[in-house]
């Protein structure tokens, strides 16, 4: 039997301040997850399903609110009717991973709305193809939204160029990981003209990526700090330590993976070298406006609020470089005023 309860991780979300955490378990098919609700004063929370190993579901709830957060900014700042949400899944040799997504599915579908979801890192097409079993809230083509996050990615480069008064011709960039949103992100790019490197875990999957774009393959320990222009995670979070942000080579940082700073510090460290950085909250805001314009705010056309997010950027690098603020705290900022905006 599937059941939401929020008593084991009452002390967890109380220390987070999460408002709303559900654990989600079905011991008969070893689903072990949590949803995080971060907040719905703009609509229902928006946030994918992210499956991985966690020691603890405790661990996995934290994860959870750091992703969630995050989404309620990326909302925000994207103009959606929609808050941050986020559900974990905890990965591990025992999964009937077709009956847990369909539990998953049951669970999200018993909230009856509030929470509406994707795929993410480590869940697979036929997990959400389970999930659509159960649930009317789930958005199951990965390739739309994929597609989405490299339109509007394109768009954050494309403002970094013109701060930068480069030219997209000869532009080198440097795309970590070669999945979904990965391959997208490096095709689009160079479709408008930069030589791309690509680098993944997965070395085949990078060698094949970089062919198909006419690129290079780089060394995914090397990536991160290759001499290129424009540096494009699209892996893991949290990639660009303090340590990192002082080794990047590259002078705009604008990738899609969610929370790939580590820290503020980090922001604060390219900063003070003259580092570009467009926040990933709105250069992967792509997929998010893709199926949150769709599905709740009923848009025929998503493309003027993805068209949207290459001006965003652009007005948060100027600021950036007026107030000596990193575009980070602006964009948080700027987010959580709409939200009190709301709730006023």
């Amino acid at each position: 039997m599937t059941m939401i309860v929020a008593g084991p991780l009452e002390e967890a979300a109380r220390a987070l301040r999460i408002p709303r955490a559900h654990h989600v378990r079905d011991a008969s098919c070893g689903l072990e997850a949590v949803i995080v609700v971060d907040d719905t004063t703009l609509g229902p929370a928006a946030g994918g399903v992210r499956t991985r190993a966690y020691p603890t579901p405790i661990a996995a709830v934290e994860d959870a609110a750091r992703l969630a957060r995050a989404m309620t900014i990326k909302c925000s700042l994207a103009g959606l009717d929609a808050g941050g949400g986020k559900a974990v899944v905890l990965d591990h040799a025992g999964l009937d991973r077709p009956r847990a997504f369909r539990a998953l599915g049951a669970a999200i579908e018993a909230l009856g709305g509030d929470f509406r979801t994707a795929g993410d890192l480590g869940t697979r097409p036929a997990d959400l193809a389970a999930m659509a079993e159960t649930t009317r809230y789930v958005h199951t083509d990965e390739r739309d939204l994929a597609a989405a996050v490299a339109r509007g990615l394109v768009g954050c480069v494309d403002a970094c160029v013109r701060a930068r008064y480069a030219a997209w011709t000869g532009l080198r960039v440097a795309v970590q990981g070669a999945g979904a949103i990965g391959a997208a992100v490096a095709r689009a790019l160079a479709a408008v003209g930069a030589h791309v490197f690509v680098a993944d875990l997965d070395a085949a999957r990078a060698e094949a990526l970089a062919a198909a774009v006419g690129g290079s393959l780089a060394a995914p320990s090397e990536i991160l700090e290759l001499a290129v222009d424009v540096l494009v995670p699209c892996a893991i979070g949290s990639v660009i330590d303090e340590a990192v942000a002082a080794r990047v080579s590259a002078w705009a940082v604008c990738g899609a993976a969610n929370n790939l700073l580590a820290g503020e510090r980090a922001a604060q460290v390219l900063h003070e070298r003259g580092v570009l950085v467009v926040p990933d909250v709105l250069a992967s805001a792509g997929a998010v406006i893709d199926g949150i314009g769709a599905s709740v705010m009923h848009l025929a056309d998503r493309g003027p609020l993805i068209a949207g997010l290459a001006a965003t950027a652009a007005a948060l690098l100027e600021e950036s470089r007026a107030t000596g603020r990193t575009t980070t705290e602006l964009a948080h900022a700027r987010a959580r005023a709409r939200i009190a905006a709301r709730r006023a």
